[in-house]
């Protein structure tokens, strides 16, 4: 059987080796470079690889394809494989099959780092023999390859939701849907809600689906479609006999005729799609059995994901927040959302569509300036000119954390929280967070 890989990141490196030990000739290509640190891996495990072109000979001859969720399947390569019905998969749908560990899938617009992490630290903290993976961390198939774990929590992009076949968490969260990433599907809304839910497609009355009640297209979805899993709503208004809700500043959580219940306040994370994030971290908690004062313990000692609403320093008073992980409107929306204090916002970068219209009642009560921090700020300008009082256009971090220390006063906040992709400035939005942190150290 012969494996082809396209791209050797992360998941190609990991899909390679899971390939290689479980018998497959393996083939890696990449359209750009590959990194020193995986061609070493590639050469230390005998891995055939090229890097900076598709060799159509070596690609069109595989039996399978693992496909990194970055390249779109409108690129010409994949248009020959799908037209040749060679089954083009994700690295999650591939690796899937090799491992009996029960694995915990998280999808959603925002809030799935967060609640990955939140979940992981739970389980952890409970003593399982837990991986991180997806999204985030280590490739899932490298660990399947090294079998480590007993269960694992993935964070699952649309995009690996779309190269899945016969993938089946045992237990799915949809953390919430808001429109990200449309120019991969037609600029059509119900296309990039249905990825969501390939999550649960193949879920059956054995399994769990873990979701946000409060959210409109969530809610639509479930008006024409089912799903055989078991579902376990949280909500921030309304109160379930099965599932979990805020009441009275208190966290209360009903699975399976087991109460779970805490005080808000004891909860690291702060703000209310945080309480959210929570609520579904606790609910698999809750399923797998974790001890309560285990859940109490770990929720209340939980550090966060960096570049999300991370509080970097205290300068004169004025706090400084680094939510650079917020790419999208209604990433940013949770962000100022959660302000308690007059902020001046550095917002901008690469618009992928963007309708900043919906952040205008919390820009009106809660910026007082505005900082552009992007190649073409134009959309930001026309919509925001006339609502706030100052506003600014810079093109590097340094300038824009030094134009908001000249604009905050004692008791206000600094957030950058770009709502937008990164990469005309940045190489990535961890690159972007980087250089804002270090910014404010150097203030």
């Amino acid at each position: 059987m012969r494996l082809v890989i396209l791209g050797g990141g992360e998941s190609g490196v990991g899909t390679a080796i899971l390939g290689k030990k479980k018998g497959y000739e393996v083939f890696v290509s990449d359209f750009g470079k590959i990194k020193v640190n995986y061609k070493e891996v590639l050469i230390i495990n005998g891995i055939a690889w090229e890097e900076e072109k598709h060799t159509e000979d070596l690609i069109l001859n595989a039996d399978v394809v693992m496909k990194s969720p970055g390249i779109p399947d409108k690129s010409p390569i994949v248009k020959k494989l799908i037209e040749k019905g060679i089954p083009v998969l994700s690295e999650i749908e591939f690796a899937a099959p090799f491992t009996d560990a029960t694995i915990i899938g998280i999808t959603g617009s925002n809030g799935k780092t967060t609640t990955t992490m939140l979940t992981h630290h739970l389980l952890k903290s409970a003593g399982l023999n837990v991986g991180l993976g997806g999204n985030i961390g280590k490739s899932f198939a490298w660990q399947i390859a090294d079998n480590k774990y007993d269960s694992y929590v993935l964070e699952l992009s649309s995009f690996q939701l779309d190269g899945i076949l016969n993938f089946k968490p045992h237990i799915a969260i949809i953390t919430n849907i808001s429109p990200d990433h449309l120019d991969r599907y037609d600029y059509k809304y119900e296309n990039y809600i249905d990825a969501k839910f390939r999550i649960t497609m193949n879920q059956t009355e054995e399994d769990y689906l873990i979701y946000d009640a409060d959210d409109e297209a969530i809610a639509e979805w479930f008006k024409t479609h089912t799903t055989k899993a078991k579902l376990i709503p949280f909500s921030l208004t309304k109160t379930f006999s099965e599932g979990a809700y805020i009441k009275n500043n208190k966290m209360e959580i009903s699975i399976n005729q087991e109460e779970f219940t805490m005080d808000t306040e004891y909860i690291a994370l702060e703000g209310k799609h945080n309480m959210k994030n929570a609520m579904a971290a606790t609910s698999v908690a809750k399923l797998m059995q974790i001890r309560k004062s285990t859940i109490r313990e770990s929720l209340s000692n939980f550090q966060g994901v960096e570049h999300r609403l991370e509080k970097v320093l205290k300068i004169q008073n004025v706090q400084y927040i680094n939510d650079s992980k917020a790419t999208n409107v209604n990433a940013t929306f949770f962000a100022l959302d959660s302000m308690n204090t007059p902020t001046v916002w550095i917002v901008g970068g690469v618009d992928k569509g963007n309708d900043y219209n919906e952040l205008m009642s919390l820009v009106r009560e809660k910026v007082k300036a505005i900082i552009c921090l992007g190649v073409d700020n134009k959309k930001i300008i026309d919509v925001f000119g006339n609502v706030v009082d100052m506003m600014i256009e810079v093109d590097n971090m340094n300038d824009a954390v030094k134009m908001a220390q000249r604009l905050s006063e004692k008791g206000d906040t600094v957030l950058l929280s770009p709502a937008c992709a990164s990469f005309d400035l940045f190489e990535s939005y961890e690159d972007r967070g980087k250089q804002f942190k270090q910014a404010v150290k150097n203030l």
